[in-house]
């Protein structure tokens, strides 16, 4: 039978080779050291989990919540925005609650897109960003991920020959997964850029605390004015390693915010109010948790590049993020990133996200996750060691990329 319609606008799942090959060396006994998924292995801070643990069995708490979040909520992450960047909003109009960043994409696109709305989104960029808009019915038009004055061309171009004109762009930075950082200038070129067109920014700001070199990343609200066209995502999962709670926010301009809560009132009651408690807990909180998540994984940069560099493969250092955007060994630039990513696991025991599951123009690189301890990232230094001075020519199943039909 034919694929629904939804479905068909949905490739085939990127991860599936890799995931495959992950699953036979497990089965077969292998110590698998998984940097793939993005998924945060430091546990939640203690207070947090206190205040979960606390809130649960209270009057009313296991009945619905409040699908755009719980006011006490909501009123944190005005707070957050004021200490941490210097932007006042109002948490009844200009903040919504969502069940992580993922979800508040998604049903965005379902609120703003209508058949055939084009949107502008980095190339490579987080599969979300793109397909939320396919699903909506949407058309992406792909412009170039890194924040220089070239992208500001693409954009132009894109506007240009682009119809209808787009209704949106994406920004994602801190990047992932290319771990680039925008400046508070670029925002301005940004934000100046949108209201020539009349088009909303929305801006993914997932990795903000996560940052290495002293100087925190900027959110596009900063800007004066920006509000007027942008809405802003974040996310506790990164922060305050909370991947699984499930909790982010939508924030910036009033006629977005209203559009995203009022389709979310129709497919949700929000997350379980202990877990929206805990959060409110998380942000009004200490924040020394957050160093602390911000130093764990600056050690780990540190260990990945230094200890794989000294096995023979030069990473690039992220400045933010938990992720390294790395470049195919010169040996294996004519692999591709999948067949790379797939031989990896089966010759080194080591996971990483092939390049090409983030967009055409992610051919040639793999992501890393930096979510295993120093220890274990020099473990898998050491076998990727070994792997690369193999070579291609000793291993049997590597088809060059040119070569494939």
């Amino acid at each position: 039978m034919e694929e629904f319609y939804r479905i068909r606008r949905l490739p085939p799942y990127v991860f599936e080779q890799v995931n495959r090959a992950k699953a036979a060396a497990r089965n077969a006994g292998a110590d698998i050291i998984d940097l793939g998924m993005g998924n945060p292995d430091l546990p939640t801070p203690p207070h947090v989990i206190e205040k979960l643990k606390e809130t649960l069995g209270k009057p009313r708490t296991d009945r619905y919540s409040a699908s755009k979040g719980i006011v006490g909520l909501r009123r944190a992450q005005a707070a957050y925005y004021e200490r941490r960047f210097g932007v006042k909003l109002n948490p009844e109009t200009q903040i919504v609650a969502t069940l992580g960043s993922k979800e508040g994409f998604a049903n965005v696109a379902q609120a703003i897109t209508a058949p055939g709305d084009v949107v502008l989104v980095p190339n490579p960029s987080y599969p979300i960003h793109a397909f939320g808009f396919l699903m909506a019915g949407g058309v992406v038009r792909s412009v170039p991920a890194e924040p220089t004055p070239e992208l500001f061309s693409a954009l132009e171009k894109a506007i240009i020959h682009s119809i209808p004109k787009p209704i949106a762009m994406i920004a994602c930075y801190p990047s992932n997964p290319t771990a680039y950082v925008a400046s508070l200038d670029f925002y301005k070129d940004l934000v100046a850029f949108a209201k020539k067109h009349e088009i909303f920014i929305l801006s993914d700001l997932a990795y903000a605390e996560l940052y290495f070199d002293g100087v925190p990343p900027p959110s596009v609200l900063q800007v004066p004015g920006a509000i007027d066209v942008t809405v802003e995502f974040t996310s506790m999962s990164k922060t305050f390693s909370m991947a699984g709670w499930r909790m982010g926010f939508a924030v910036g301009n009033e006629r977005i915010i209203a559009a995203l809560t009022r389709v979310k009132s129709y497919l949700d009651y929000g997350a379980f109010t202990p877990v929206q408690v805990a959060a409110t807990a998380a942000l009004n909180g200490p924040q020394d948790c957050i160093k602390e998540v911000r130093d764990t994984y600056r050690k780990r940069r540190d260990a990945l590049v230094e200890s794989f560099g000294r096995a023979g493969w030069d990473i690039p250092p992220p400045a933010a993020s938990m992720f390294a955007w790395a470049p195919l060994p010169e040996k294996f630039r004519d692999v591709g990133s999948m067949a790379f990513a797939t031989l990896m696991v089966e010759k080194s025991g080591v996971v990483v996200s092939p390049g090409v599951a983030f967009g055409e123009h992610g051919e040639g690189y793999v992501r890393i996750a930096m979510v295993e301890n120093e220890q274990r990232i020099r473990q898998a230094a050491r076998n990727i060691r070994r792997f690369l001075e193999s070579g291609v020519e000793s291993l049997h199943n590597v088809v060059p990329l040119a070569n494939r039909r």
